[in-house]
């Protein structure tokens, strides 16, 4: 196993020693002069064994007894002792439009043309994000996951996409054995059973498993798009919406970004249990420090989000494509429904508290 993922030693070397919180990598985690590191987004997961006396770790939680995630921004030093090297920066705000929209599309083409395409596939669902992560490597297939006894919103979107693309599109139709059988290997991957990671991470295990399966070994997807450039209704109007405790659109924005180190991890490990390493492109230092420099109109209006990575993306993908929107993954693909309808089956009724939660329980421990 290697002792660090994502970068090489001298660059996180010279990371730590001037504190550069975005020297040029898509992420990085593991050991390095006997110390041990997570980047500032925490694109790379890393555990320490809270059981043990010393500092074991590992990438995998499976292969601890009892396994704390380190914080991102972090360095743990050779005699145990943890602090925080690198924080989310502040760059100037680019107040020309143009100056700003331009940075983006260089650093998201740069970023997304980047990945050697043998041995890729790609996770679409025909959205900008995944379209855009597409067209940087055409000659790769695409993935989209959804209900088999539907035509889920993704699956439909990923077929308009891909034909307006003319990409090869392979569609992989879940069923309930199919949840059934996942479930607790999602789990048992990623330590998390409630019911929103589960449905997040159904969907990108069905597509990786798959990908996986026709001799793939890499797959790219489109994450950190909609935390990055503004992709979340919550940051349109964050002063009225209790979901956000900022108050403006760029500290809403700032604020989802800083929930990425939590969230990377269930995506990371889902797809590894799958048999694929992620590649994210749209992650890599050159494109978070392009999305920090948005003004607040370019990341999220009334009438439109994902402003700039949109208008970077003209000429990019079609504009049907380039202008769609898209559902959450765990709804845009019938997997929340799915686990719903399953757990309501099993007899978790909704009047129950976490009726979801409770059945996926009741599932990981073989009691239903």
């Amino acid at each position: 196993m290697p002792r660090l993922r994502g970068a090489d030693a001298a660059t996180v070397r010279d990371a730590i020693e001037s504190g550069d919180p975005l020297p040029g990598t898509a992420g990085f985690a593991g050991e390095v002069d006997d110390q041990l590191v997570r980047d500032v987004l925490g694109r790379e997961p890393l555990y320490l064994d809270a059981a043990a006396d010393d500092r074991t770790w590992s990438f995998d939680p499976t292969e601890l007894a009892e396994p704390e995630l380190l914080d991102a921004g972090s360095v743990v030093e050779p005699d145990g002792q943890r602090r925080e090297v690198w924080s989310l920066p502040t760059p100037e705000i680019e107040t020309d439009h143009e100056a700003a929209v331009s940075a983006v599309r260089e650093a998201v083409l740069t970023s997304v043309r980047e990945p050697a395409e043998s041995g890729l596939a790609v996770a679409f669902s025909g959205g900008v994000d995944s379209a855009v992560v597409a067209a940087g490597v055409p000659e790769v297939p695409c993935y989209v996951s959804g209900f088999a006894d539907a035509e889920p919103h993704d699956v439909a979107a990923a077929r308009e996409a891909a034909a307006a693309m003319d990409r090869d599109l392979r569609v992989v139709a879940f069923d309930h054995a199919d949840i059934e059988r996942a479930v607790p290997e999602v789990v048992h991957a990623t330590g998390r059973s409630n019911a929103m990671d589960v449905g997040i991470a159904l969907p990108l295990y069905f597509v990786a498993e798959r990908a996986a399966a026709d001799g793939f070994d890499r797959l790219a997807v489109g994450q950190g798009a909609d935390e990055l450039f503004g992709g979340y209704r919550k940051v349109v109007d964050p002063a009225e919406d209790h979901r956000v405790a900022a108050e403006t659109v760029r500290g809403a924005t700032r604020e989802v970004i800083r929930t990425l180190p939590d969230q990377l991890p269930r995506d990371v490990l889902t797809l590894r249990a799958a048999g694929v390493d992620p590649v994210a492109p749209l992650l890599h230092d050159r494109v978070v420090d392009a999305a920090l420099r948005l003004p607040a109109d370019l990341l999220a209006t009334e009438k439109e989000r994902k402003v700039a990575l949109r208008r970077a993306a003209a000429g990019v993908v079609p504009e049907s494509v380039r202008s769609a929107e898209k559902k959450a993954v765990q709804y845009g693909t019938y997997a929340a429904r799915e686990l719903d309808r399953l757990a309501r089956q099993a007899g978790f009724k909704k009047r129950m508290d976490d009726h979801v939660g409770q059945y996926i329980d009741a599932l990981v421990g073989g009691e239903v």
